[in-house]
């Protein structure tokens, strides 16, 4: 009986490396739409997933979560990290990794990287919700917060909203730096300011995506005038928001899954019987988004294993074996299912 890996021990793998290159040969633009019109499509069929907020295990440096859901044919999971202190050590802020599996009969079809893909997930996610969200004509976001998440904000709002302008504003100088320095080229008109004040005027979209894991006052009510949509990225746990209290009652507010954004979003500061409209109504037309001009919008974004799922889902249809990915010996596979003993002995 052969040692040698079956077809059936292999599992697609999407390294970091892969992961770029899908990138680069689908162009930045074109994956953040492709990629965002497979969330939508996930959203439009929500009723089909299994939804638990995601299981997080929190320390003083940060937090590791696990976020699973199925659909009822593919699972599908993540995990990630989010510790605020890690680039003071050369570290990411966020990693991840994810996969999917054949419900049918439980065996992996796909690993891959997302430290990369949960950066592109999060924007087209915020752009595909601006795009119901947003004024209409929007033109000028501002973005508060310069870190990782900053450029893929920008291109993917470019790209699905239409954007053409950025203000940015990190309280960090040489975070504001970076950020206009990679958006060269980008055919984005960046702008770059040394208060928030000064960013958010004009803007029609506020996106807000800091890191650091406390209760902070990013926006005050003061900076907040009528006809805005805010997107809000960086309060994604418990102990951790961006908005003054006072923003959120003067807005509409659009989350993903309540019971996980009531503990970990923007709206842990409010009662939990406070109204909120959920994303996936919006976008199937049971629930209404922009309704006026004037409206205050705020998707109270923490991010949902749906989305991850989505993700995970686009880059397997992107997946060709030998360039793209690579086999991994995952499973044991004996030559009879019941001798998984004498499979690990004649391996000696």
């Amino acid at each position: 009986m052969s040692t040698e890996p079956s077809a059936l021990a292999m599992v697609p793998f999407v390294s970091v490396d892969h992961m770029m290159k899908i990138v680069h040969g689908t162009g930045l633009q074109t994956f953040l739409t492709e990629l965002a019109a497979y969330i939508e499509e996930d959203f439009r069929r929500w009723e089909l997933f299994d939804k638990t907020p995601r299981i997080a295990s929190h320390s003083a440096e940060g937090v590791i979560e696990l976020m699973p859901t199925s659909d009822g044919e593919v699972y599908g999971f993540k995990y990630v990290n989010g510790h605020p202190k890690n680039t003071k050590q050369g570290l990411q802020t966020v990693t991840a990794f994810g996969l999917l599996a054949d419900v049918s009969n439980g065996y992996p079809v796909l690993l891959s990287e997302m430290t990369i893909l949960t950066a592109l997930r999060t924007a087209a996610t915020s752009a595909l919700v601006g795009r119901y969200l947003a004024p209409k004509g929007s033109t000028t976001m501002a973005i508060i917060g310069n870190g990782a998440q900053s450029e893929f904000q920008a291109h993917a709002f470019k790209a699905i909203c239409g954007i053409e302008r950025v203000r940015l504003y990190d309280i960090d100088p040489a975070a504001t730096e970076k950020c206009a320095r990679n958006l060269q080229g980008s055919g984005l008109a960046v702008e770059t300011f040394r208060s928030p004040e000064e960013a958010v005027e004009g803007a029609q979209i506020i996106t807000t995506a800091t890191a650091d894991k406390q209760y902070a006052t990013i926006l005050t009510d003061n900076m907040i005038g009528s006809g805005v949509h805010i997107n809000a990225v960086g309060g994604d746990c418990p102990g951790k928001t961006e908005l003054h209290r006072d923003i959120l009652l003067r807005s509409d507010i659009f989350v993903e899954f309540p019971p996980q954004t009531r503990v970990e979003g923007e709206i842990q500061q409010l009662d939990p019987e406070h109204g909120v409209t959920e994303l996936w109504q919006v976008m199937t037309g049971a629930a209404a988004g922009r309704r006026d001009a004037g409206q205050i919008t705020l998707f109270d974004s923490v991010g949902f294993a749906i989305e991850d799922f989505s993700a995970l889902r686009y880059i397997r249809s992107k997946l060709e074996p030998g360039s793209n990915c690579i086999e991994l010996d995952m499973l044991a596979d004996p030559d009879d299912p019941r001798d998984l003993f004498g499979m690990l002995m004649r391996a000696g």
